[in-house]
């Protein structure tokens, strides 16, 4: 846990330091660039990112005022918003992934070798799949 906290929070100070964004920030700012037309419901995206709803909203309405997102109302449903990525949040986005990249691979990717990174990989895929798994069983579970 000490190992992936301290990952956690070099990468984050790597990217407010040159480039002013949270890892929380750069975390949305990804998902939100890989969604069709760049825009998530808020339900998805805080599942995406793994925060709670209110937290995400909390940090997608300071994203705004920097210009980053916006809150849109989504179509197929009078009550659902969606979170979409401005083209000033994809130009910060763009500036800040090659200096993330090289962050990562410094203090992750490049202190492991192929073989761990392997099994790293298949660890952690392991884990995913069982949350997923978990995660179904509570959605299954629950009556709409």
């Amino acid at each position: 846990m000490d190992g992936s906290q301290r990952l956690m929070s070099d990468l984050n100070r790597q990217l407010q330091r040159d480039c002013d964004l949270s890892l929380a920030e750069y975390r949305i700012l990804t998902k939100l660039s890989e969604a069709p037309g760049r825009a998530l419901r808020m339900s998805d995206l805080a599942d995406g990112v793994l925060s709670s709803r209110s937290r995400l909203t909390h940090q997608v309405r300071r994203m705004e005022a920097e210009r980053m997102v916006r809150r849109i109302a989504c179509e197929d449903d009078g009550r659902g918003v969606l979170a979409q990525l401005t083209d000033e949040g994809l130009c910060r986005l763009r500036t800040a992934a090659p200096a993330h990249v090289a962050a990562v691979r410094r203090f992750f990717v490049d202190l492991l070798t192929p073989q761990q990174l392997a099994a790293v990989a298949a660890a952690l895929d392991l884990v995913n799949l069982a949350a997923d798994h978990r995660a179904d069983t509570r959605s299954a579970a629950d009556p709409e």
